[in-house]
C-alpha cells in the first residue's frame, strides 16, 4: 500500500449489459446472487448484484458508449465448492465452456452471461 492512502477493497464493477432485466433474473435467479439495488437515477437505471460473502458487487449498466454489451471479460467468481456449483449452475441452464481446467492455483470453467460477459468460476488452491 502507497503511505498515506486508505484504499480498503473493491467495492462496484461496472459490468455492460444490454437488458437489465434479463441480466438482473441472470444473475439473481440463476447465479443466486443478492440484489442489492434497483433504484432509478434520473434517466439511468441502478441495479446491483452481489455474490452472497462478497464486499464487491457489480451494477449491471447500459449507458455507457465505451462500453457495449458483452465487453466484459475474465470477471472471477469464486466458489468453495467447484464441483456442486457447476451441477447447480448447469441444471439452472448455464452452459460451461469446455471441462474444468487445472491450474497451479486452483480449478477453473468458463461461462457467459446472456450478453456474452466471460466469467470464470474458480476454486483457489490455498497457498502452502
Amino acid at each position: 500500500m502507497v503511505r498515506g492512502m486508505a484504499l480498503k477493497h473493491l467495492q462496484v464493477m461496472s459490468l455492460p449489459v444490454s437488458d437489465q432485466d434479463r441480466a438482473k433474473a441472470f444473475y439473481v435467479d440463476t447465479l443466486g446472487f443478492s440484489l442489492v439495488s434497483d433504484t432509478e437515477m434520473g434517466p439511468l437505471r441502478w441495479v446491483q448484484v452481489r455474490p452472497g460473502g462478497g464486499q464487491a458487487s457489480i451494477t449491471l449498466v447500459n449507458w455507457f458508449p465505451s462500453m457495449p454489451a458483452g465487453s466484459t471479460k475474465g470477471t472471477v467468481i469464486e466458489s468453495d465448492d467447484l464441483d456442486a456449483d457447476i451441477s447447480s449452475l448447469s441444471a439452472r441452464g448455464v452452459r460451461f465452456d469446455g471441462e474444468v481446467q487445472q491450474a497451479p492455483w486452483g480449478r477453473y470453467v468458463t461461462f457467459d452471461d446472456p450478453d456474452g460477459n466471460g466469467l470464470i468460476l474458480q476454486s483457489t488452491v490455498a497457498a502452502s
